[in-house]
């Protein structure tokens, strides 16, 4: 179960790579609960095919590299690196041409083939720093 796990998380990052929102429908449960919600998607599956639109639509280039991928049981846990350049609005910000590379760690629980459940920690705070919304902090 754990490597069949696996490869469906893998699956799911290859949508957001490749920004093909029509397969979240065969990887991912219609009620699937997200726990890592990002203002102003809805919940669950079209979240997550929202999210894709948003993020590819100001950083057309987005990438997840997939550092560690850790499964145990119906659950995948993934170290993961988010790159891309942005070129389009992005919380009412514009285009600033500049790149993020950001860490971010992902928990998915897989039921009968499909993503039931994520919860995520991105740090968004360094993607904010990266795009000059935020300024940087000192280092001491």
């Amino acid at each position: 179960m754990s490597e069949g796990n696996k490869a469906l998380m893998r699956q799911i990052y290859d949508v957001i790579n490749t920004g093909d929102v029509d397969r979240a429908d065969e990887l991912l449960a219609e009620d699937m609960v997200e726990h890592e919600e990002f203002p102003g998607l809805d919940p669950g599956r079209e979240g997550f095919k929202q999210f894709v639109r948003t993020f590819r639509s100001a950083f057309p280039d987005l990438r997840f590299e997939i550092e560690d991928m850790i499964a145990e049981g119906d659950r995948v846990a993934a170290r993961v690196t988010m790159t891309g350049t942005h070129e389009g609005e992005f919380m009412g910000m514009p285009a600033t041409g500049k790149q993020i590379r950001v860490s971010s760690i992902d928990i998915g629980r897989f039921e009968n083939g499909k993503g039931v459940e994520h919860w995520g920690a991105t740090d968004t705070m360094a993607m904010m720093q990266q795009l000059g919304a935020l300024p940087e902090m000192a280092q001491g």
